[in-house]
């Protein structure tokens, strides 16, 4: 398909401009009262027409990046606003979780010793 695509986009552009200089009559552009009409009013008509979309394009970055930049910040806001809530939380809930980190202590207990005593072995040989 990518080997096609070039052709039919060349294609699709000299069909379009076929459209739009065979049947040039129909074309009217009305510019302080006088009016335009034919080949010229068409072309008149193609560039006032892109250069507003080249406007509105230019717009919409713009905006988009004043967008980007507030929700950034409003972002950023929420996640530490999100984080010390989650921090209070966890304080709340802490003694609640005493009994799970009892066993967890006593695991952590013995490995440590058992660690150690490994340490003193190896000093003594």
């Amino acid at each position: 398909m990518k080997k096609y695509a070039p052709w039919i986009i060349l294609l699709l552009v000299a069909a379009a401009s076929w459209a739009l200089f065979a049947h040039a009559d129909i074309w009217t552009v009305d510019i302080d009262g006088e009016r335009i009409d034919g080949p010229l009013g068409a072309l008149l008509g193609l560039a006032f027409a892109g250069g507003g979309t080249l406007i509105a394009g230019f717009v919409m970055l713009v905006v988009g990046a004043v967008l980007a930049v507030v929700f950034a910040g409003v972002g950023v806001i929420l996640l530490g606003v999100l984080g010390m809530g989650a921090l209070a939380l966890a304080a709340m809930i802490s003694p609640l979780l005493l009994p799970l980190l009892l066993p967890l202590a006593i695991i952590w207990f013995f490995t440590k010793r058992a660690k150690k005593q490994r340490m003193l072995a190896e000093q003594a040989v």
